[in-house]
């Protein structure tokens, strides 16, 4: 029998695998070229009749397996896979000697092999920016708009004097007021960002995107610059930590500012999200377990003392703190929050870049500087 005759032989046992390959075919396959190889090495004539003895024995295992074939899965994939071996190999078949044994070739068929270019993907355009702070100032004052770029408020101090009883025939008490003009004066808070229009053109999330960044970029810029105006207008607190935890710190805050010569209402109370869950871990006593102080509630999420709400701000250094009538905070607005897009900026014509612009022209006073406390947990 020759080579060729073989190579038909074996292609007619393939032929017959309708569907699926199981591990009793692949077995015998793997028997098969054993006694291939086993036969290219004792002399082919020898081993004709077994060769053929396999062939049949290989074909009616195949015919019995049929129907379980059919309901394999990957059956077709399989099928191909043997014939397509057979087939990129005939040429060592035919050319098997005693010196150079037969062997099947396996093709590596990867991607990083066999595909030229990028394999298909899907795209989200919901871009995952990064998450804006978690209260702004803003969000805290009282916002007042202006026609011009100063806002004065006056502030009066009574001077002198004191209602008292009058005694009769007497002068009646007399008390002296002043009173102090205080400006504020706004400007542009700002900032801009520069891209190609094949950058617009090529990106359908970017604008869209680049105006969300922008506008929280602003945000933290004007949180910065309104924290530190906050710092240096309200009052700094006397509270130190020696002998109390910080909940205890907040409270004696309160029975400053609602003390004697003040009665302020406090509605805000501002902590940095390391304290506000510092506060949440005081214990009863050591190893007591957890509990607020009487006054403090934690509910749905809200953390209070005495019923004011507290809000973490990111924009506020460590350890710090305010308390206080955030009503008489003032943020004051002579141009507000805008967002703008332009070709004419610079050498952008020439470029084919365009310009993304956030600005706003504002500025934030504290009226009322006993009003509101500005602390520090680290105090002693």
């Amino acid at each position: 029998m020759e080579i060729k005759e073989y190579q038909e032989a074996l292609d007619n046992v393939k032929a017959n695998i309708k569907e699926g390959v199981t591990q009793e075919i692949t077995d015998a396959v793997t028997s098969l070229e054993t006694k291939f190889n086993d036969a290219l090495e004792s002399g082919i004539k020898e081993a004709n009749k077994d060769l053929l003895e396999q062939l049949d024995t290989l074909q009616k295992h195949t015919d019995k397996l049929d129907v379980k074939l059919q309901k394999s899965e990957k059956g077709e994939d399989s099928q191909a896979f043997i014939k397509t071996v057979i087939k990129d190999n005939i040429s060592k078949i035919s050319t098997a000697s005693k010196s150079v044994p037969f062997e099947f070739e396996k093709k590596d068929m990867t991607l990083g092999n066999a595909l030229t270019g990028d394999q298909p993907r899907d795209y989200n355009f919901d871009v995952v920016r990064r998450s804006p702070q978690m209260v702004n100032v803003e969000d805290l004052a009282t916002s007042i708009t202006i026609t011009g770029g100063t806002y004065t408020y006056t502030r009066s101090t009574l001077a002198s004097g004191a209602v008292a009883q009058q005694t009769e025939g007497a002068l009646k008490a007399q008390l002296e007021y002043d009173y102090t003009m205080v400006d504020a004066n706004t400007d542009f808070i700002a900032g801009i960002a520069v891209y190609s229009k094949k950058m617009r053109n090529n990106l359908p999330f970017l604008e869209t995107t680049l105006s969300l960044d922008l506008r929280d970029d602003y945000y933290r810029g004007e949180n910065t610059i309104f924290e530190g105006i906050l710092a240096s207008e309200a009052t700094a607190s006397t509270e130190v930590i020696t002998g109390q935890n910080k909940a205890e710190m907040i409270q004696g805050e309160f029975a400053r500012l609602q003390g004697p010569g003040f009665n302020n209402i406090v509605n805000g109370i501002v902590l940095t999200s390391a304290d506000y869950y510092d506060i949440l871990k005081i214990e009863v006593s050591t190893g007591a377990g957890y509990g607020l102080p009487i006054g403090w509630t934690f509910d749905n999420g809200q953390l209070r003392c005495m019923g004011v709400p507290v809000f973490i701000a990111n924009w506020l250094p460590a350890n710090k703190y305010y308390v206080g009538d955030w009503r008489r905070v003032r943020k004051v607005v002579t141009e507000g929050f805008s967002f703008t897009v332009s070709e004419d900026d610079s050498d952008n014509f020439r470029r084919n870049n365009i310009t993304a612009k956030v600005e706003a022209q504002v500025t934030l006073t504290v009226e009322k500087p006993d009003a509101l406390i500005y602390g520090d947990f680290t105090a002693v």
